[in-house]
């Protein structure tokens, strides 16, 4: 099970854009793309065939993932994450420090 998933919402830890908050938009193995964090600008070609202008764009670059943490909203901070089987004998993840539920 991932610690990590797509639409959870995740501090910066280390980088130029440490302390920000934004959701997951995709993860790739060891890396995660998230909304409005570790932004770059990259030069494109325009192509006239498919109406594209070309110029410099903005979009977001991936952030390795222990560069980010959960984002607990009981303590407004991030926080470390585990796995265990509950009661039913699905796995769900919980934070160490308060161990409440993530979901």
């Amino acid at each position: 099970m991932k610690l990590i998933k797509s639409g959870d919402d995740v501090i910066v830890l280390a980088g130029k854009d440490k302390g920000r908050r934004g959701k997951v938009a995709r993860v790739m193995d060891d890396r995660l793309i998230v909304d409005g964090v570790n932004m770059v600008k990259k030069h494109t070609k325009g192509n006239p065939q498919a109406g594209d202008p070309g110029g410099i764009q903005e979009k977001e670059a991936s952030i390795h993932i222990s560069n980010v943490a959960l984002f607990n909203p009981k303590t407004k901070k991030g926080g470390r994450v585990g796995v265990r089987v509950n009661s039913a004998g699905k796995k769900e993840r919980f934070f160490n420090a308060d161990d409440s539920a993530v979901d």
